[in-house]
């Protein structure tokens, strides 16, 4: 059975397109599951973990009022992380995930297990959210998957 990093990383490959990740909640989960195949310096050039809503200012150029107003769990954050990646890596395609992986930090509109994912890509911008179950392992793990399969998918429609 093929992984999904591994077909994922093969219709990267085959349309000569490049990735590039802005992980918040997952702390790196998703690049470290891309970069576990060998030769996947081709189409994965980077990430960015930015915990912080600093480093979401600062690194990614999300704006403060944004963060503000909405919250880092949103999905106008995770669209301007994934413009943020895309843009200083100058790849084809940029993923983010922000999120409550808990088991702390939830609220009554945001509960655990709350992840925003942006895609940008060509001709290509969209954000959605999604609530996973479990535990903060389980939430992460959930949420790195969940990006890959919608990259995948959205890949392939083009």
């Amino acid at each position: 059975m093929i992984d999904i990093y591994q077909e994922l990383i093969q219709a990267l490959r085959q349309r000569r397109h490049t990735l590039s990740l802005a992980e918040s909640c997952t702390g790196g989960l998703m690049a470290s599951q891309m970069t576990a195949w060998p030769g996947v310096s081709d189409v994965f050039m980077g990430s960015f973990v930015t915990y912080s809503n600093r480093m979401k200012r600062e690194v990614l150029g999300v704006p403060a009022h944004i963060l503000s107003t909405v919250g880092a769990v949103s999905r106008p954050v995770a669209l301007h992380m994934a413009r943020g990646a895309k843009v200083l890596t100058g790849t084809t395609w940029a993923v983010s995930i922000t999120g409550i992986a808990g088991p702390l930090g939830g609220t009554d509109k945001k509960p655990v297990g709350t992840v925003c994912f942006a895609i940008v890509g060509p001709g290509v911008e969209k954000a959605s959210q999604q609530l996973f179950t479990g535990d903060r392992v389980d939430v992460q793990k959930a949420s790195v998957q969940f990006a890959a399969k919608s990259l995948l998918e959205t890949i392939q429609t083009l």
